[in-house]
């Protein structure tokens, strides 16, 4: 059997942003059409204790059905960093394809937020913040301007340097001025779209910023332990939207400390973005709502790109084929 493996150059040259959107978008009608099913994210680790000092692995592991086949990414952490990979499976439970995915993830977490921003904000947002401006935050803005008429752009994070140098790519990129802010505060005023996209542990956004009718995409964290945005951005939020419920509940540092330390936040008022999207509810009821798009990455936007990957590779001759032993078992 043969298996085709894919680098991260060859998941660029296949994949774009507003592509990526448009397959999330069409994951979520099929989501709530009952046919695509995502699995919450799974966390393990080990302390390896024959080393000094002793150290910890980690995996995380996402898993969806999309289209008649079945795939997962997983990326193990260790000391020096993660690696990412998306496996893709088809109908006869053959592998079809090995993905590097760490570009993969890029993408597909931008079109997330470019999709919420589509169904969320207000039609005539006309300026973006972007809060973080790593490397995933190249793809968080792309993806703002991708859907709504954004004229110009304020960026911030603590480093000067990679301010600087995030604002002359991103303004050559886009074609608009993406200029640099001298505080998170002075970022976000006047935006009526937002993308957090840091590492923070502590809130690096505070909804007493916030500009009536304003659109939030809290991008950055899924871990329990951090927040992005303070209780009062979840609080002044009129419509709040997830991927998934169950893996919020265990992974929205945002909205679990929203809940526990200022109870600003239950769970009742939770709405799946699939279910905006499809149109059974409201991204937002007035112009002057504050919505919220908690985006924590699931497995179904990754079997979504990744599987459209895999096709366009087949068709563009694209990635290396590898040849590997298959041994079918009954199921019994």
């Amino acid at each position: 059997m043969n298996v085709r493996y894919l680098t991260e150059d060859d998941v660029a040259s296949l994949l774009d942003v507003p592509t990526a959107i448009e397959l999330l978008d069409a994951a979520c009608r099929k989501q709530v059409a009952l046919e695509a099913q995502n699995a919450p994210r799974q966390r393990v680790g080990s302390n390896v204790l024959s080393t000094s000092p002793p150290k910890v692995i980690r995996m995380n592991l996402l898993g969806a059905a999309l289209d008649g086949r079945v795939g997962h990414k997983c990326y193990p952490i260790g000391t020096n960093g993660a690696t990412f990979w998306f496996t893709l499976f088809g109908s006869e439970g053959e592998m079809l394809a090995l993905i590097e995915a760490d570009r993969l993830g890029q993408i597909r977490t931008g079109a997330a937020s470019g999709l919420a921003t589509r169904v969320m904000a207000r039609e005539d947002a006309r300026v973006a913040a972007i809060i973080g401006t790593g490397w995933q935050a190249r793809t968080q803005l792309a993806a703002m301007c991708a859907v709504r008429p954004i004229e110009r752009a304020h960026a911030w994070s603590r480093s000067a340097e990679r301010v600087a140098e995030f604002c002359a790519q991103m303004s050559a990129t886009l074609g608009i001025p993406v200029e640099a802010a001298a505080t998170a505060e002075d970022a976000v005023r006047d935006a009526d779209v937002i993308a957090t996209m840091t590492n923070a542990s502590e809130p690096v956004l505070r909804g007493a910023w916030l500009r009536a009718g304003a659109h939030v995409n809290a991008a950055g964290s899924n871990r329990a332990t951090a927040s992005e945005i303070d209780a009062e951005v979840v609080r002044r939020a009129a419509v709040v939207a997830v991927e998934d419920v169950a893996q919020a509940k265990v992974e929205s540092g945002d909205l679990l400390a929203a809940e526990h330390d200022a109870q600003a936040w239950e769970w009742s008022r939770a709405v799946r973005l699939a279910d905006i999207v499809a149109g059974k509810h409201a991204g937002r009821t007035a112009a002057g709502d504050v919505t919220l798009f908690e985006s924590l990455g699931i497995g179904l936007w990754d079997i979504a790109a990744g599987s459209y990957v895999y096709d366009r590779a087949i068709e563009a001759g694209a990635g290396t084929d590898i040849a590997i032993p298959f041994t079918r078992r009954s199921a019994s």
